[in-house]
């Protein structure tokens, strides 16, 4: 009598990760597409040897979308969108291993590993000088206003000059890493009339402007780590004539007529001379022919 016996593999295992927690750093300026954690250290093994389809997923708001698995057989996790460390600097996926297709009816085993991720901040930005204005939602680009002052032709400043908006400074956005930065003229001072601190950013004079004609600064921000790393701002500097007298009114009191019942903005006129609108003037004796 021969009696043949045939065993059949039933599901009755769970896939099973090589690691249930993993943690990996991952440099900011990483490039879209590139392997993030690799398909030989997610893939999941299962006992019955049925093949697993794979999901991930990520756990913390606002972090959705960077990262992805290259299919749903193949948990290679790759980098989907560019990263900024302003934005996020950390966040947490789970891979799930299924042993049957999501929405299956057949009974399912489950399993589930962590990845931690860690961004690095890296030196991607340029300097910004102070104050700018964000132009993009994301807040990456902030553009400054030129910067403007005066000094008084023929005339030396030995202090450093006031600007507007402000003295010329400017900061490393990637704050954590704040590296030092130097500031120099290069271009529009060709008589090399100025200077700039290379430390602070202060304007000074090295000479007197001879010349009634505005001079416009080119000053560069450069990190000392990185000299491809820099920003130009504009500063413009108006020469002008010293003032040496206070402006006067022609007249101590002006005496002027207006009628009741007159509309807004309608002319006063002078007392006593009904056809001459009422005029009140200043002069400077520092400006005699305007």
């Amino acid at each position: 009598l021969e009696i043949l016996v045939t065993i059949l593999n039933m599901n009755d295992n769970s896939p099973v990760f090589k690691q249930t927690n993993l943690t990996k750093v991952v440099p900011e300026d990483t490039k879209v597409n590139a392997t993030i954690v690799a398909r030989e250290d997610l893939s999941a093994s299962d006992a019955d040897l049925d093949i697993i389809f794979y999901e991930l997923t990520t756990i913390v708001v606002g972090t959705d979308g960077y990262f992805a698995i290259k299919g749903v057989n193949n948990p290679e996790i790759y980098l989907q969108k560019t990263l900024d460390y302003e934005k996020f600097n950390s966040t947490t996926l789970v891979l799930y291993a299924r042993d049957r297709p999501v929405g299956s009816t057949d009974t399912t085993y489950t399993a589930t590993t962590t990845i931690n991720i860690f961004i690095e901040e890296v030196d991607t930005k340029p300097p910004w000088f102070l104050p700018c204005t964000f132009i993009n939602t994301d807040k990456s680009i902030c553009i400054s206003s030129p910067y403007t002052g005066r000094v008084n032709i023929s005339e030396m400043s030995t202090e450093p000059l006031i600007l507007e908006p402000g003295p010329i400074y400017a900061i490393d956005p990637d704050y954590t890493l704040n590296e030092k930065i130097v500031y120099s003229i290069v271009g529009g001072d060709t008589d090399k009339v100025f200077s700039v601190d290379a430390d602070t950013g202060n304007l000074t004079m090295n000479k007197l402007a001879t010349s009634p004609d505005s001079y416009l600064l080119q000053v560069m921000a450069t990190q000392v780590n990185n000299i491809q790393k820099y920003s130009i701002a504009s500063v413009e500097i108006k020469v002008i004539n010293k003032s040496n007298h206070a402006p006067y009114f022609e007249s101590r009191i002006y005496n002027g007529t207006v009628f009741v019942g007159l509309a807004p903005r309608s002319f006063v006129f002078q007392a006593g001379d009904l056809s001459r609108p009422l005029m009140i003037t200043a002069v400077d004796d520092d400006f005699p022919n305007v």
